[in-house]
C-alpha cells in the first residue's frame, strides 16, 4: 500500500447523498424484481456487510453481495448526460447508494480504503460496475449500455470492511491506495496482461471480486450477457 494522495486521487472527497430503495421495480428475467429505484433518505444510515440498512439487492449472485455492498457514483460521473436527461441527475436515478463529489470514481484504484464520516465505516473499492439490460430499461434511452460503457464512467462498488453510519455531507477518506495501479476505469475498460499480473501479485484470487476474477480470465464468465 502506498500513502494516500499520492495515487491521483484527493485525500478526502464528500458524501452529497445516501440513498436506498425506495419501490421494487417489476422486471424481466428470472428475478422479476429489481432494487434500481434508489432515493435519497435523510440522517445517518447504517451501512453492514450487505449494503446500507434499508436498501435490497434483489439479485445478490449478478448484481449484490458482500463484493458490491455499496455503489459509489460521483456528480462528475453523471455530469455528461444531464443535456439528454434535461438537467441535473437526481441522486439514486442510475441506481447509487452514495453520490459523491470531488473525486473521478473511474480513477479509484481496486483496494484503495476508504474511511466514512465519524462513525467508522470502512470501505473497500472492489469492481466497476456493469451496465446491464435493467439499467437501460430504467433510463429508457437508446443504445444506453453501449453508451454507458463507452463513456468510460461507470463508478465503482465496495464492500464493508468496518460497519458503520454513513450520512449527506460526510467526508470520505483515502486511508491506503494499493501499489498496483489498476483502477476502476482500467478494469472497466479490460485490463491487459501486465495489469493482471500486477494486481495477482498484490492480492490473492479469494481477496478479489468474483466478478472482477472473471474479468482477469473471461472464460470463467458465466454471468448473463445483456445487450441493448
Amino acid at each position: 500500500m502506498v500513502p494516500a494522495g499520492s495515487s491521483g486521487v484527493p485525500d478526502s472527497f464528500t458524501v452529497r447523498a445516501v440513498c436506498v430503495v425506495d419501490q421494487l421495480l417489476t422486471v424481466p428475467g428470472r428475478v422479476g424484481v429489481t432494487g434500481i429505484d434508489k432515493r435519497p433518505v435523510a440522517g445517518p444510515v447504517q451501512a453492514r456487510e450487505y449494503g446500507l440498512h434499508g436498501d435490497v439487492q434483489a439479485d445478490r449472485q449478478h448484481h449484490g453481495g458482500v463484493w458490491k455492498a455499496v455503489y459509489l457514483l460521483s456528480d462528475d460521473d453523471v455530469e455528461q448526460w444531464e443535456s439528454e436527461f434535461g438537467g441535473p441527475i437526481p441522486p439514486g436515478y442510475f441506481g447509487e447508494n452514495l453520490r459523491v463529489s470531488g473525486v473521478d470514481t473511474a480513477q479509484l484504484q481496486i483496494g484503495t480504503v476508504l474511511e466514512v464520516g465519524a462513525g467508522g465505516l470502512r470501505l473497500e473499492i472492489t469492481t466497476p460496475r456493469v451496465p446491464c439490460q435493467t439499467f437501460a430499461q430504467r433510463v429508457d434511452k437508446p443504445r444506453w449500455v453501449r453508451r454507458f460503457t463507452e463513456a468510460g464512467r461507470p463508478g465503482a462498488y465496495a464492500r464493508v470492511l468496518r460497519s458503520g453510519a454513513v450520512e449527506a455531507g460526510d467526508e470520505i477518506r483515502v486511508v491506503s491506495v494499493p501499489t498496483h495501479g489498476v483502477t476502476i476505469g482500467r478494469v472497466f475498460a479490460g485490463v491487459d496482461d501486465d495489469e493482471a499480473r500486477r494486481l495477482l501479485a498484490e492480492y490473492d484470487l479469494s481477496d478479489l471480486a468474483p466478478s472482477l476474477v472473471r474479468k482477469l480470465d473471461p472464460a470463467t464468465d458465466d454471468r448473463p450477457v445483456d445487450l441493448d
